[in-house]
């Protein structure tokens, strides 16, 4: 999702852009990552691949959102130094805070509190990739920078219906209450925690301009300021879907954190602000949803 969004938003630069797709190599394997570098030699790089998903996939599937992570981060970090690479930025995830953080958190918040338990694999990886850069930075004077963005949705999004974060796994939801005339559609938790959501062509454009205007070895938060209520998130997608029936809550279903948005002044004091609201990017996001669903389904 966050890559083939860069990709969109780099068509506006004068630049030539290389992707790398999974068919291509094997981003875990060291041996394949350094002789893609080697042959491509990159003047920038934004890291956007990881192994991600949702509070399940994050409990039941712990070693890959590990070690996946890690190795990837790992290979194309070591890589791009080894090459020369001019910049880098690699890209973190907000749930590198603490689960009992500050709200909103800052960047310096990071390490100063115990890691929410339903994502650590995934946090402690993200951590490691940002200390990683630091580390490049310090010893070898490498423009490797670390941008956190918070919760993101839009168009191609992971929309399995077990591993899938909380957008896209209402949305199928709600599209499937609809279709099927239920009076009700079930969100998991109690619906109270509070959220940030970030359109992911507003990240592209954040993460441009990252790269144009920031170097410095602190990373720093992507978002918009904003947060809804989990309740209130599930309201606008049934509304953005069409869908009459009633919201109910399973509270024996874990909720994370009681509140996750992010202090994003660092970014908007050099100049940046997001362009979608909420409302109309759930809109937008479910509108690719309906004209991908096939493909979606048959993958």
């Amino acid at each position: 999702m966050v890559g083939a969004a860069i990709v969109r938003r780099l068509a506006c630069e004068d630049c030539e852009i290389l992707t790398v797709g999974r068919d291509e190599i094997d981003l875990t394997r060291q041996d394949e990552v350094e002789k893609w570098m080697q042959a491509n030699k990159p003047e920038a790089i934004f890291i956007a691949a990881a192994k991600v998903g949702g509070i399940v996939a994050n409990n039941t599937q712990p070693v890959p959102f590990l070690y996946d992570n890690m190795m990837i981060e790992a290979n194309i970090i070591h890589a791009a130094h080894a090459i020369g690479v001019e910049k880098l930025q690699f890209l973190g995830s907000s749930c590198i805070y603490p689960r009992m953080a500050e709200q909103p958190m800052k960047e310096e918040a990071l390490l100063t509190g115990p890691l929410e338990p339903t994502n650590e694999w995934y946090a402690i990886a993200k951590i490691a990739g940002i200390k990683l850069c630091q580390a490049y930075r310090r010893q070898y004077g490498c423009d490797f920078i670390s941008a956190q963005p918070t919760n993101l949705y839009g168009p191609e999004d992971n929309f399995h219906p077990e591993h899938s974060h909380v957008i896209p796994a209402l949305i199928i939801k709600a599209h499937a209450a609809k279709i099927a005339g239920d009076a009700q559609m079930e969100v998991w938790g109690s619906g109270r925690p509070y959220r940030e959501f970030l359109y992911v062509n507003d990240l592209a454009d954040a993460l441009v301009f990252i790269m144009q205007h920031y170097s410095a070895e602190s990373h720093i938060n992507v978002g918009t300021g904003d947060e809804v209520t989990i309740g209130e998130l599930a309201q606008t997608i049934i509304d953005a879907v069409g869908f009459q029936g009633e919201l109910v809550f399973d509270s024996s279903r874990p909720d994370g954190p009681p509140r996750k948005i992010m202090d994003s002044s660092m970014l908007m004091e050099l100049g940046w602000k997001p362009k979608v609201s909420l409302d109309q990017g759930l809109r937008m996001a479910y509108e690719w949803y309906l004209n991908n669903s096939d493909h979606i389904r048959g993958a």
